[in-house]
């Protein structure tokens, strides 16, 4: 007879939803996954990136918006998944409720914590292709890397260094030079 094995608990979106406000938290597959808070470094990308993407966003005057961390995004009800990608864009507002987004945003972009880094390398670039993410980025600043993974067409996977210029696949003009941020880390 086998042995039992215990089950993981499944999170539910109203056991989520109680969580305290300062408790960080994804879901994936209904198992709820705490975070630790942002470095400096993570910091000080997010909020270069988030100023690069806003000034470009609302430029073209389009229907994209850009969100930041924290900010919910469901990518399924069953089982329960939920993220919070540090940075992202989304071209569909019939997905925002109020509270979340509900469906993969157009574009992510995670900056990867030195205490994990499997998590967006592996897990989340495994939820984001799956659920219908368009292009996500993994910006690295220990190795000094940006992982570029475009899912539509042929598939692109590519690495460049923080000194690269980096073209965002979902538009046709949109370059970021990390450079610039590189000058700012040193």
């Amino acid at each position: 007879m086998p042995s039992l094995q215990m089950q993981p608990e499944i999170t539910t979106l109203e056991e989520y939803e109680a969580l305290p406000e300062d408790v960080r938290a994804e879901i994936f597959s209904g198992q709820i996954y705490y975070m630790s808070s942002p470095s400096q470094t993570h910091q000080i990308i997010s909020t270069e990136l988030t100023t690069i993407l806003n000034t470009y966003v609302r430029k073209r005057q389009g229907n994209c918006q850009v969100f930041h961390a924290p900010f919910d995004v469901k990518l399924s009800d069953n089982p329960l998944t939920i993220v919070q990608p540090d940075l992202m864009i989304l071209c569909d507002k019939n997905k925002l409720d109020g509270k979340r987004c509900n469906g993969a945003p157009d574009f992510i972009i995670e900056i990867i914590s030195p205490s994990n880094p499997s998590d967006d390398y592996i897990r989340k670039l495994y939820y984001y292709k799956t659920y219908g993410v368009r292009e996500y980025w993994i910006a690295d600043p220990i190795r000094r890397l940006v992982t570029v993974n475009y899912f539509e067409g042929n598939i692109l996977n590519v690495q460049y260094d923080f000194f690269s210029t980096i073209k965002i696949n979902i538009y046709n003009d949109f370059y970021i030079d990390f450079s610039e941020i590189a000058r700012i880390l040193a």
